[in-house]
């Protein structure tokens, strides 16, 4: 084929893969939409689970103010952490640091349970679909297609992203209503930032982990159920991640394999942005004493891990593409 030809063939390629772009994204935007009942599931009761540790912090909280206004003989103006307060001015101050944590608590843990959607539906619906595609078929369809399995995925990722969206937003609007969580939004634009290039990276990992999925031929099912606890524990979806670094050792390595996860550093610098000035336990640079990630620095980290799924993606769907050619076994079913 000369240059001309294969040139003049690129517009059509690039609506061909548009077009299988919007297919894949139809059935997640407009299909899922179709049944009321499941806005309401995934969009309300997520609040039950985020109340439960809502309840918690409150009752950590009041525990903390009673000791803290409460006097004694031997402490006139309540305690102060381990020891007496000074006088009434250290009294307000610490009042006040126990009031904006337990807010910065709050506020990551509503936070967190509206991004606890865009994991799960990595998980099920973005590394799982191939798999589960291949089972019942269709896999061989995508394969002849003469488009690009990249297109494909992409379709599949900005449908879930979409549809996850207006339930995570949903969840966070009326966690912050009923929970009463102040808000200081510091930086608008840097959190559109955050919010979209962890989306990017969180869906080009499912993107790779659905080629992984096929690549491994193991129970996809399996996988993602193992996958999905220990993320939510190590992430942050429901506390500071930085608070792994009070652990030595053990937890220097929970948080090393905590910022390998997009959710982590995407959670940490939303929740910086929108209580800024909160102490509640950022995360620490290991190479630096004292010194913690800001929201630029994890916003650069986000998208190096954006680049990063997103090439390992694609290379794994060149591979999964030439072992469908030369061995044809990636169609077969329980392979």
């Amino acid at each position: 084929m000369s240059t001309a030809t294969a040139t003049s063939r690129i517009p059509h390629r690039v609506k061909l893969n548009l077009q299988a772009i919007v297919g894949r994204a139809y059935p997640r935007v407009i299909g899922a939409n179709r049944e009321p009942s499941w806005i309401f599931f995934e969009a309300i009761l997520p609040l039950l689970g985020i109340a439960a540790y809502v309840f918690i912090y409150k009752a950590l909280a009041t525990r903390a103010l009673g000791v803290i206004l409460t006097p004694t003989p031997s402490a006139p103006y309540g305690m102060c952490g381990p020891n007496p307060c000074v006088d009434a001015a250290q009294q307000a101050l610490f009042q006040a640091n126990s009031i904006a944590n337990t807010n910065a608590l709050i506020a990551t843990v509503v936070l967190g349970g509206a991004m606890v959607a865009f994991w799960l539906n990595v998980l099920w619906s973005m590394a799982s679909q191939l798999y589960w595609e291949k089972e019942i078929g269709n896999l061989q369809l995508y394969m002849m297609a003469p488009m690009s399995r990249m297109a494909l995925l992409g379709g599949m990722a900005i449908g879930g992203m979409f549809m996850t969206s207006v339930r995570a937003i949903t969840t966070l609007v009326v966690g912050i209503l009923v929970f009463t969580v102040t808000l200081q939004l510091g930086n608008p634009l840097l959190l559109l930032g955050v919010f979209f290039v962890t989306l990017i990276a969180l869906y080009g990992m499912g993107m790779m982990l659905a080629s992984l999925y096929l690549l491994w031929g193991r129970e996809a099912f399996n996988l993602s159920a193992l996958l999905e606890e220990p993320i939510f524990f190590s992430s942050g979806f429901y506390f500071p991640v930085g608070g792994f670094a009070r652990f030595g050792t053990v937890g220097g390595a929970m948080l090393a394999f905590a910022t390998a996860i997009p959710a982590t550093l995407g959670l940490d610098a939303m929740r910086q942005i929108i209580v800024p000035g909160s102490p509640s336990l950022p995360i620490p640079i290991p190479w630096s004493q004292g010194a913690y990630l800001t929201p630029d620095l994890e916003f650069g980290l986000l998208l190096v891990l954006a680049v990063m799924f997103l090439f390992l993606a694609r290379y794994t769907l060149a591979y999964l593409e030439k072992l469908a050619r030369r061995e044809g076994r990636l169609t077969s079913r329980h392979q």
